[in-house]
Parts: C-alpha cells; structure tokens; sequence
C-alpha cells in the first residue's frame, strides 16, 4: 500500500467525503507513491522519533503538530539554516514519508484527539451532554490538589502548574486541550466557557497568562471557587496519537502500526537536582 492510500484510508473514516480545501494535513516531507514498509504515529516528529523510526525499520511518520518549527510547515525562512537542513538529511536520506493529520483529525465525527484523551483517562461517562460548549465533565468531588495529582500520574509527568486554592472542591471540570486554552482565536472564549458552563476548574494544553489565568488568579483572590491545571500542549494531546496507532491497524491490514511518544519537550530544574542527589548520594535543594 502506497502513502497516498493509507492517507486517503484515514481521511474517508474521519471526515467521509469531507475534505479542507485549504488545510496543513499535507506530505511534509517525501512522496506519496512511496510503499509504505510501516506506520510510526506521533504528536510531533522531533528527531528522536525520527531516529526511532528508522531504527525499526518504519518509512511513514504520521505527526499531528509541525515537522519545521512552525504552523504550517512553511520552510521558505529557514533557508541556509543548519539545524533544518540537518532534519531535512536525515529525513531524505533514510526514504521517510512524514504526513501531518491535524485538521481533519479535529474535525472528524468525533474530535479524535479528544478520544484518545478520554480513553487515557476514563472520563467517557462523566461528560455532560446536551451542552453547546463540549468537552465538560462532571466527576466524582475531589480537591483541585488531588486532581491535579491525577493528571500528574496519569501523564507521568514531573511538575503540574495549577492556579487555584489546592484544597477548593471541584466537580465540574472543562478539559481544552492543545492551543485549544489561548481561546482558538477568541481570546474570551475559555472564560466564557467557564462562566457559562460554571466549571470549577480548567485542565489546560497551552496558556497565555493575561487570559484565564489572570481570570482564575483573580477569582481565587476574591474568594470565588475557581482553579485551572495547565498541562501543556504535548502532554495534552499525544494521546490522541497514541490512540490512533490502535485503530488505524484495521484500516491498513498488513502494514505495522505503532506510536512512538515524542515525550514532553521540557526538563526541570527540581528533577535534574533530584537525579543529582540520588547520584552524589546528598541532599540538594
């Protein structure tokens, strides 16, 4: 099976006969003619994935997010630029086909980055339906601090950044994962979200810090019951690569399909010091 079909395969089950005229789910790298020998799926095709891939002998990359650095891949400005035509080697001279599938993937019957999220963590029956605003949850009570544990060990994660009183209860929570929390284009749209929907916490992909956190810093200082958890744009949503990998397999019987986790692109400065200590045998603060 060729690229070309494995990506018409994808689309036709998400979208049918839907397709974006305009749209980044484009072959970034590559040609569509090429046999594909197996499938790796991932958030983004950092180098390591790269590498990985062709460690196991895989020649299509699906990457939800940019290959080159920017939103739509756009290579005009990295002319001459060493880091890129250093990827770009890489890439050619190992035969890799790198197809990016975020458009339709967010507009498919059902937001299949959201399901891979939901299928991490299990929270299928607590979505309130009905509701013009999606992606809003009702659970079992707990505190802001503990739900953010839960993210914490769920994501395997180091460090969880939250806003809020640790100890407030919440139950209604809004998960907007991604860029999905700097508003889509609507700088408001994650407070009113909040407010319409009177959600006592916002799990968030990426923020901007004059927006809803100024907005739940604010509530929390006038004693309202408010709190957000900003994840992070990778840790949000890699699970819906990950979840791809699984039902993409029928879609392209014979072909090997996996996911290769391109891992939270940040390190902290509390967990270099604790690998530190355990190694020197001391206590560091």
């Amino acid at each position: 099976m060729k690229a070309n079909e494995v990506i018409e395969r994808i689309l036709t089950d998400s979208c049918g006969d839907f397709r974006l005229k305009e749209t980044c789910d484009l072959i970034i790298s590559g040609s569509g003619d090429t046999e594909v020998k197996g499938i790796v799926t991932t958030f983004m095709a950092t180098v390591e994935v790269i590498l990985k891939t062709i460690e196991i002998g895989y020649n299509m990359i699906i990457t939800h997010e940019p290959t080159y650095f920017t939103g739509s891949d756009q290579t005009g400005w990295l002319n001459g630029d060493k880091i890129y035509n250093a990827k770009k080697k890489l890439i050619d001279d190992n035969n890799i086909v790198i197809w990016r599938y975020h458009d339709h993937m967010h507009m498919a019957k059902t937001d299949r980055i959201y399901d891979g999220l939901l299928n991490e963590i299990g929270w299928k029956d607590y979505l309130v339906k009905g509701q013009k605003y999606p992606h809003c949850y009702e659970i079992e009570e707990t505190t802001l601090l503990d739900l953010a544990r839960f993210f914490k060990k769920k994501f395997s994660m180091d460090v969880v950044q939250y806003i809020g009183n640790p100890d407030m209860k919440c139950k209604r929570v809004g998960i907007l994962v991604g860029g999905g929390s700097l508003g889509l284009g609507k700088e408001e749209m994650p407070m009113e979200l909040m407010r319409k929907m009177d959600l006592d916490v916002v799990v968030c992909g990426e923020i901007t810090e004059w927006t809803l956190c100024a907005y739940v810093n604010d509530a929390m200082m006038l004693g309202f019951n408010k709190g957000m958890i900003v994840l992070g744009h990778e840790r949000t949503e890699e699970w819906g690569m990950k979840y791809m990998a699984d039902w993409l397999k029928p879609l392209v019987k014979g072909i090997p399909v996996t996911f290769i986790s391109a891992d939270e692109p940040f390190g902290y400065i509390t967990k270099f010091l604790r690998k530190q200590a355990n190694k020197n045998g001391t206590i560091t603060g």
